[in-house]
């Protein structure tokens, strides 16, 4: 579910969710991108630096030319970013995907006060991989990009920030090792179809990340689901009482969920906690406190404090993804190549993934 301008939408994720990027604007072809990136020539500042040429890849029996515009410096107007910091960022939200490759074409200052405008070219290292122009804005104080309508964390560790609010704030029930050193977010919506279906990615990422932390933490979708707010308050009552049962309790709520009704929903619920061998009545009266209501008042703050439009949504050590439509394989590749960039192991067997020794080629 996804909200969006206040309102809650259903369909799938855009393109730019999906890979963990910030989505191209205006921009539909790379003539015209180029055009668009290229206003009347200006001196650029002494301190900023453009990215040196790309160095060619070998890709069997073809070699890939240099497959984007040559960097002309009077396209790096602004200061800041630099474009060390740029490519530290698109390392951050790409550098899980081996093939991609990137060069930064322009850092241009905007009619807005401090506000820098950020040219990217971005292709595959195939022969006949597209070269896709991104362009988004940073704000006066560098820590955000605006895309569009979206607005992500910007830096050369985008994510830290975050990683700290959840380390700190993120009280659902949990699953997996104590320490927080890999903390993987679950916002979920008990009510929610979509989320019902991440369930068994979820139960995946727990046996395959050993080292993860894995919390479930409740946004209840209130405008949206009738039963989510009280589905999510008997939640924490059920965590407070055995934390394991909160799982028992979550899946017997979502295996349910046709049955979250006015007519039927208070028994669903009741029902959901028996099963997770607990006293419904008991669970009943602690939900109906104030103290519970506010507990569930603040997970949902939490959400909104960090961005989150939509459910499920997996935080990542602070890296936000949308669980719907993610391929279980990508997902597992991101999470290993976040761990690598924090210093953290996942405990996973096998052969590693998503390693940061092995970074993409950048395009400078």
């Amino acid at each position: 579910m996804k909200i969006l301008n206040g309102k809650i939408l259903n369909g799938k994720i855009s393109n730019w969710m999906l890979a963990g990027v910030v989505t191209a604007l205006s921009v539909t072809a790379v003539a015209g991108a180029q055009t668009a990136a290229a206003p009347a020539a200006q001196t650029a500042p002494a301190a900023q630096k453009a990215d040196a040429p790309l160095k060619l890849q070998s890709l069997g029996q073809d070699t890939k030319a240099d497959p984007f515009p040559p960097v002309n410096q009077k396209y790096f107007t602004a200061s800041t970013p630099t474009v060390d910091t740029v490519n530290a960022f698109l390392k951050a939200l790409w550098g899980y995907d081996p093939d991609r490759i990137w060069r930064v074409e322009a850092i241009q200052t905007t009619s807005a006060p401090s506000v820098s405008k950020v040219v990217v070219f971005v292709s595959g290292k195939g022969p006949n991989a597209k070269v896709q122009p991104t362009v988004f804005f940073v704000t006066p104080d560098g820590k955000h990009a605006v895309a569009g309508d979206t607005v992500v964390p910007f830096g050369a560790t985008p994510f830290a920030d975050l990683r700290k609010t959840l380390q700190a704030r993120a009280d659902g029930a949990t699953r997996g090792a104590t320490s927080k050193d890999l903390l993987l977010v679950e916002f979920a919506d008990l009510q929610c179809p979509h989320c019902k279906e991440a369930q068994s990615t979820m139960d995946q990422l727990v046996k395959d990340f050993p080292n993860a932390r894995v919390v479930y933490q409740s946004f209840p979708l209130v405008d949206l689901h009738p039963f989510a707010f009280k589905a999510a308050a008997y939640g924490y009552c059920v965590q407070k009482q055995k934390n394991d049962a909160f799982f028992v309790y979550s899946a017997a709520v979502f295996d349910t969920q046709a049955a979250l009704t006015n007519e039927t929903g208070n028994q669903t619920l009741k029902d959901a906690v028996t099963k997770a061998g607990l006293d419904p009545a008991a669970i009943d009266a602690c939900a109906a406190t104030p103290a519970t209501k506010d507990q569930v008042d603040a997970s949902i703050k939490l959400a909104q404090d960090v961005g989150i439009d939509q459910t499920p949504m997996l935080a990542v050590n602070g890296h936000l993804l949308p669980l719907a439509g993610i391929p279980y394989e990508t997902l597992k590749t991101i999470i290993s190549y976040q761990a690598s960039l924090d210093g953290v192991s996942t405990g996973a067997t096998g052969p590693a993934v998503g390693s940061s020794s092995n970074p993409p080629t950048l395009g400078k």
